[in-house]
């Protein structure tokens, strides 16, 4: 008889709901993605004070020049991928509702609760002058133990593509895009704040392992001062 009990279980992906008003940022809620997405999209976009682009000097732009190496915060980074929910590949989980209960948790991560548009209404009956936005409980997404992250959900586009009897739906695919929160969107002292740079200094770690490269494996044998000699030559010539 062939033995699996070895091998490992793989560790899934998810989303982790936080009380931030807790010292220990308590979870208020785990969702664990079913199937991990096969992959992931993301963007980094840094937020650099020379943004207009050089004046003079043949360029087009019209920032300044001493600003063109500087960075005024964090990348903004942006995440996008599928998830799978399959009520039929659970046949050991009783689904009497199929997966409207794993739909409706996920989107209760864009949605205030009926006990925070009570109040604010409450509010507004009072004459209240000015009401202050809800705010959710913060969100993390956890991919591995090396991607652990406050993020703020931007798209949830769900397409459902099977029903039981019912009409429940038993199967569907999600499109989910997310900004990770950094300390410029934070205030200090937030929880979400110092989870931001936990995952940036693990980014930093993960850095410092990659092996260097050569300025040979370039074909910069040289050095650089060889090639910025030889490219003055050729514009002298």
């Amino acid at each position: 008889m062939t033995r699996y009990a070895d091998i490992p279980k793989p560790i899934r992906s998810g989303i982790v709901v936080l009380d931030p008003d807790t010292g220990t940022g308590t979870p208020q809620r785990i969702i664990v993605l079913q199937f991990n997405p096969d992959t992931l999209e993301r963007s980094v976009s840094p937020q650099s004070a020379g943004d207009g682009g050089d004046a003079g000097g043949g360029g087009t732009g019209s920032g300044d020049r001493n600003e063109a190496l500087r960075l005024k915060g964090p990348a903004q980074e942006t995440w996008k991928f599928t998830a799978e929910i399959d009520a039929t590949d659970q046949f050991e989980i009783a689904a009497p509702d199929g997966i409207h209960p794993q739909l409706a948790t996920l989107e209760m991560l864009v949605q205030p609760t009926t006990a925070q548009l009570r109040a604010a209404s409450r509010l507004s009956q009072k004459g209240a002058i000015e009401i202050s936005p809800i705010e959710m409980p913060l969100t993390l997404f956890t991919w591995g133990s090396k991607r652990v992250m406050p993020v703020r959900l931007t798209e949830l586009s769900v397409n459902e593509s099977a029903f039981d009897v019912n009409l429940n739906p038993i199967r569907a695919s999600l499109s989910i895009g997310m900004k990770i929160l950094t300390v410029s969107d934070l205030p200090a002292g937030h929880r979400g704040a110092d989870l931001y740079m936990a995952h940036l200094a693990q980014k930093e770690r993960l850095a410092a392992a990659a092996r260097g490269g050569s300025l040979g494996a370039l074909g910069l044998g040289g050095g650089l001062g060889a090639a910025a000699n030889a490219s003055a030559s050729i514009r002298r010539g």
